[in-house]
């Protein structure tokens, strides 16, 4: 048969494309061409195919070979198609059947040995495979468990050309090959070496800091962004690292979401189970919220993500539906933070290059963490800071308004004292603080924020945090115990929210929130409608404390927030009500 095909899959971000890929054989001299808008990687593919199917005992035709990569107009990208070509050349001269191959779809890369070398997104490929109606999926061998994860496709693991042709019907004898393993293209497990996912850190690892806590709880229950500022050594990063701890586990659309965009990546999902699950496979689903922590001399597109040839996602996308936290956020380039306001609105992230637009979605979790002052001292009771005001004031003009604009919460974070440290080891001792040692722990509003109006007064003790609540009894971590807070809290806005494209406070429309049926009284938003009024926020951080208020109000189990809970938050994000 001179005419055969197969298809594969052209990934562009996280969604997926069917490539029909054609095999014509003509009369001619021994020639091989590829067309369709392949890129230098997959133009090399001719060489690959030709060296696999001799290495592999069925070599291709000695006549004119040309292979098509229909759409043309779609650029392709990678190694994953050399299967697929392989296959419909060897259809096209007859060594297969040609009905076998075209109704399948084929993913893998070809060694020169003729193996089947496994490629990163086989998780969103196959469920591109499932969605334009295919039931049967070949994949290398490494990425079968990977694959297998996707529910009604019969998923074919192969391990060589010959394997895959003798499938779909070649009268080959088969041969027994090693399998290429995941170690080869970078994963971090095999079967024989599979990786222990690390466990969480515990809430209750953190020495004082009470307020603080409590503000990790409401930022994981309405899924809010947080901002901390304090000296160094105040807990922020201890706070900040601990907050995935506190986040629910995600939902089989969230799961699919995380794995996808972890399998896009060259290290695939292997080791990434569920933290503390024994019966979890290696290459299960990925139910923790992920947590990203860049450095601080990372570029924009190391955190949006990009590239030249191929567009890979950034910190951003691979904390998705978890915490992307920056550590030393005034250290970032202006530009760098910058580039996050779109994407902590809109939720994704359409990068543009010359050689084509992906969308990835970025619905993460913001957490900023930065010193006083470049001296770090500024606000310390027992240390001076050497930093001039106009210093102090550039350095923290790096967090811009606009981006501060879109942070819920904002702490400033001291250091802890003697006191809080023997109370957090020995709960029954309370000795004095030591002379020029500051005696507790707490938070404030952060330096830039305004001073309380004289119409009411803002405290840290509208959101007490009960120490005792968060001892855990034997096995049971803190965390654990203030995830059930979170969840339940939860399934509450869940159940209010119902009916809508919405689940967590933080997602709701400000619009919905101020004029549908869960609009407030006047007297309720009574100190949130001053504050606007005297400029003290913005309307976007009108509808930001609101969305607080109502995350507050579900943590306490109240239908409705009240007064109490609108100056709770207000005080949570700007320190004034």
């Amino acid at each position: 048969m001179p005419l055969a095909r197969t298809y594969a899959i052209a990934l562009n971000g996280v969604d997926g494309n069917v490539v029909e890929v054609e095999a014509d054989i003509a009369a001619g001299l021994p020639a091989f061409s590829l067309i369709g808008l392949p890129d230098a990687a997959l133009g090399e593919s001719r060489k690959r195919v030709t060296s696999a199917a001799m290495n592999a005992g069925c070599p291709l035709t000695q006549r004119k070979l040309t292979v098509n990569l229909s759409p043309a107009s779609l650029r392709k990208q990678g190694s994953a198609f050399d299967l697929a070509i392989a296959v419909a050349a060897l259809a096209a001269a007859g060594d297969l059947s040609a009905e076998s191959a075209a109704a399948a779809v084929h993913l893998g890369e070809l060694g020169l040995d003729g193996r089947v070398r496994p490629v990163p997104g086989i998780l969103p490929a196959v469920i591109a495979a499932r969605a334009a109606g295919f039931a049967r999926v070949l994949v290398p061998a490494a990425n079968a468990e990977e694959a297998a994860l996707v529910d009604g496709v019969e998923v074919v693991p192969v391990v060589s050309l010959r394997h895959a042709a003798i499938h779909h019907g070649s009268d080959l004898e088969p041969v027994d090959v090693v399998p290429v393993g995941a170690a080869v293209v970078g994963a971090p497990a095999t079967d024989s070496a599979p990786v222990r996912a690390h466990p969480e850190p515990d809430i209750a690892d953190v020495a004082g800091n009470d307020e603080a806590v409590e503000a990790l709880v409401v930022a994981a229950a309405g899924g809010h962004h947080l901002s901390m500022i304090g000296p160094p050594g105040a807990g922020k990063t201890m706070l900040a690292t601990r907050l995935p701890g506190l986040l629910p586990d995600l939902t089989d659309e969230q799961a699919i979401e995380v794995t996808c965009i972890r399998s896009l990546t060259d290290a695939g999902i292997a080791g990434r189970g569920s933290p503390g699950d024994p019966a979890s496979s290696p290459r299960a689903l990925i139910r923790r919220p992920p947590f990203e922590s860049p450095h601080h001399t990372a570029s924009a597109a190391a955190i949006v993500g990009g590239g030249t040839t191929r567009i890979v996602p950034g910190a951003i996308v691979r904390a998705t539906h978890g915490v992307l936290f920056l550590d030393e956020a005034a250290e970032f380039p202006p530009s760098v933070l910058d580039s996050l306001r779109q994407p902590l609105e809109s939720g994704t992230i359409t990068i543009h290059r010359a050689t084509g637009t992906a969308t990835f979605p970025a619905r993460f979790q913001l957490v900023l963490a930065s010193n006083p002052c470049p001296c770090g001292r500024y606000g310390s009771p027992d240390e001076e800071c050497t930093c001039t005001p106009i210093a102090r004031r550039r350095y923290l003009a790096r967090l811009s308004g606009p981006l501060l604009d879109r942070v819920d919460i904002r702490l400033a974070v001291r250091r802890i004292g003697l006191a809080a440290l023997r109370i957090r080891s020995d709960p029954e001792a309370s000795p004095a603080p030591a002379s020029g040692m500051a005696s507790g722990s707490g938070v404030r509003s952060h330096p830039s924020a305004e001073p309380p109006a004289a119409s009411g007064t803002a405290s840290a003790d509208r959101f007490r945090f009960d120490p005792g609540a968060a001892t855990p009894p034997e096995a049971v971590s803190a965390s654990a115990l203030l995830r059930e807070r979170v969840v339940i809290a939860r399934a509450a806005a869940a159940a209010r929210l119902a009916g809508t494209d919405w689940t967590r406070n933080a997602d709701v429309s400000g619009a919905w929130l101020r004029t549908g049926a869960l609009r407030l009284p006047r007297a309720t938003v009574g100190a949130l409608d001053r504050a606007l009024d005297r400029g003290a926020i913005t309307m976007r951080g009108y509808d930001r404390t609101l969305r607080l208020a109502w995350t507050m109000a579900d943590l306490d189990g109240a239908s409705t927030p009240t007064g109490h809970h609108i100056g709770a938050a207000l005080f949570l994000r700007r320190g004034a009500a």
